[in-house]
């Protein structure tokens, strides 16, 4: 196989990742933007050892579930990889990802529960931070190409709410006015690096945050009242300064430029403030949704005590504090720290308490003060839990360990490795709150052998 040469070929599987598999020559070829059921010529345009990369030729006969992407960018965009089929077609996909890591990297056969899709698969994000660059004399924002850092220029993401695309549209015209440039990544010059737009689901609050190398703060300070004027529920803008060469998006700090320095939504009947450091679920009804599953699993009573490992802001623990007997929470984030400690206050959660700290280290702490939860929830970050964590997690003997993950390989290990020390895996189920990607959240749900 060479490259530049165009095979015909059917695709018939799905990488995590997104992308369609056919085989040609008994090595397997990795095709973005194609579907289970594609005739395609495919091009070659990388050969490996034991695998190579294709794109389309020409599309011979189309899949079923194949549809028109309703974003104009999808083919150079790297945010989506599943807009040229319908949702159902998505769906199947990220629940036989699941399924897949669960059996073959975790070698573990548990219950596979139906996936549960999103109310909404366009405007669904509370979320968005658009990297800014420089084209033609302007500035410009969007999302990367795909593996890479070039900017696509597109404010009018179909996943976003519609008022981040009339932030937009004004905020660049103003930033020029005051001659911000863009950060260059190449030379590590210049001066805005991103806008990072937050907006409550319920209370349609919005932040703003400018993520920047150096200050803009005395530059951009005349257009402050005007955003406010045109944007009423814009109650926060704050700045980030990150002088680092780094993919890290935000600085250490956040300083306030205006109004203050969080917003406030409803989650699972809770108030919760959200500052710019906080994780919060990008996808507010489906997280819900997640909970509430979560919940389910947990089967929680006044006589429990429960951990909320990598608890965020407090959002998971919250919505299960007023049926157990007390919760304590542990986060890494500062910042997320004061926020679920505020958010229990503000919501007279008195049987709570949080810790700051790595979740392994605090967990290690809990076990010298005799604190034996009843339910552990585990949220990890995408690289899963430190092997301290599951070691202290199961020092512990809780009779369930609830998972809650946004990528099935890394919770697909973890379940095993919990499964060597005691833990069974009863339940897996797939909760899609990422329509248009290739991401997915499942729960897990373990339980100790007696």
């Amino acid at each position: 196989m060479q490259k530049n040469e165009i095979y015909h070929a059917e695709i018939t599987g799905m990488t995590t990742e997104g992308s369609g598999i056919c085989r040609i020559n008994n090595m397997a070829v990795f095709v973005p933007m194609t579907a289970v059921g594609d005739i395609i010529d495919v091009r070659i345009v990388k050969v490996l050892k034991n695998y190579a990369f294709g794109i389309i030729e020409k599309l011979i006969t189309p899949a079923p579930g194949r549809i028109e992407p309703v974003c104009a960018v999808f083919r150079q965009c790297g945010g989506c990889v599943f807009q040229h089929v319908d949702y159902q077609t998505e769906l199947k996909y990220k629940d036989q990802a699941v399924k897949d890591a669960f059996t073959r990297i975790g070698k573990l056969s548990p219950e596979f529960e139906p996936i549960l899709g999103s109310q909404s698969r366009y405007h669904y994000r509370n979320k968005a931070q658009y990297p800014i660059a420089e084209q033609d004399g302007h500035l410009v924002c969007g999302f990367y190409a795909r593996h890479s850092h070039r900017v696509i220029p597109f404010p009018e993401c179909p996943l976003q709410p519609e008022i981040f695309s009339k932030i937009l549209h004004a905020l660049l015209p103003a930033l020029e006015s005051c001659h911000i440039s863009a950060y260059d990544e190449k030379n590590h010059s210049g001066e805005l690096r991103h806008i990072y737009l937050r907006k409550g689901f319920y209370s349609d609050e919005i932040m703003l945050c400018f993520v920047t190398r150096v200050s803009i703060r005395k530059k951009i300070q005349k257009l402050l009242p005007d955003l406010h004027k045109a944007f009423p529920k814009m109650i926060s803008i704050t700045e980030s300064v990150n002088p680092l060469k780094t993919n890290v998006i935000l600085g250490k700090s956040v300083t306030v430029l205006s109004g203050q320095n969080f917003i406030t939504d409803t989650m699972c009947n809770n108030l919760i403030r959200i500052s710019p450091q906080s994780f919060y679920q990008v996808n507010t009804q489906q997280a819900e949704n997640l909970y509430e599953i979560a919940k389910s699993y947990a089967n929680l009573n006044k006589n429990k005590i429960l951990l909320d490992l990598y608890c965020g802001a407090g959002t998971i623990g919250l919505s299960m504090s007023n049926c157990i007997q007390s919760l304590i929470g542990v986060e890494v984030i500062p910042e997320a720290v004061e926020n679920a400690r505020q958010n229990a206050v503000l919501n007279h959660h008195a049987n709570t308490e949080f810790y700051c700290g790595d979740a392994g280290s605090i967990a290690e702490l809990l076990l010298k003060q005799n604190i034996f939860p009843d339910v552990i929830i585990l949220d990890p970050p995408r690289k899963g839990c430190s092997d301290l964590t599951i070691q202290s997690t199961v020092k512990m003997h809780p009779s369930q360990i609830i998972m809650i993950s946004c990528n099935p390989s890394t919770a697909a290990r973890d379940a095993a490795a919990f499964y060597n020390l005691g833990y069974i895996t009863n339940k897996v189920k797939s909760v899609d709150l990422f329509p248009g990607t290739s991401h997915v959240e499942c729960i897990v749900l373990m339980s100790r052998q007696k």
